[in-house]
């Protein structure tokens, strides 16, 4: 298979609070606001990793309730699925990967993050009956022509 063609997958869960609020941390690598997550390791399952990349990045143990969107990036060839979580355990704090976190409300995490992953939560946040498809190029959301 040509190297240019592969696509890596990501996982990231959005864990709702009581009050129907969004945890995001902020990653110390660029210092964007996001939902906690990252990519999956060869030999992991998606679940798997969906647990071990929140609990990495927030110290929170998480259970998934639902898939909640799937969002591809289209030059980096990045497929995200995304999880509504509920936290099940552990305790929230900054680790090597972010450098602080907070409970957000739709509004906020729309001032908060960029387009391509205020959605992602905003997604999560609003579930329906299924997962959202969505396109982006990184950091705006893109409106792709059916073939």
């Amino acid at each position: 298979m040509d190297q240019d063609n592969r696509h890596s997958v990501s996982v990231a869960g959005v864990i709702l609070d009581e009050h129907g609020r969004a945890l995001l941390i902020q990653r110390r690598d660029n210092g964007h606001w996001e939902a906690p997550g990252g990519i999956l390791e060869r030999d992991e399952d998606i679940l798997t990793a969906l647990r071990r990349e929140v609990l990495e990045e927030t110290g929170l143990e998480v259970e998934p309730e639902a898939l909640t969107g799937v969002y591809k990036n289209m030059p980096r060839g990045i497929v995200a699925l995304v999880f509504r979580c509920r936290a099940s355990g552990g305790s929230l704090r900054e680790t090597d990967e972010s450098q602080a976190f907070q409970w957000m409300s739709a509004d906020e995490v729309t001032a908060a993050a960029s387009e391509a992953f205020a959605v992602r939560v905003l997604d999560a946040m609003l579930y329906g009956t299924s997962p959202a498809i969505r396109h982006h190029d990184g950091t705006h959301l893109l409106q792709l022509q059916a073939k």
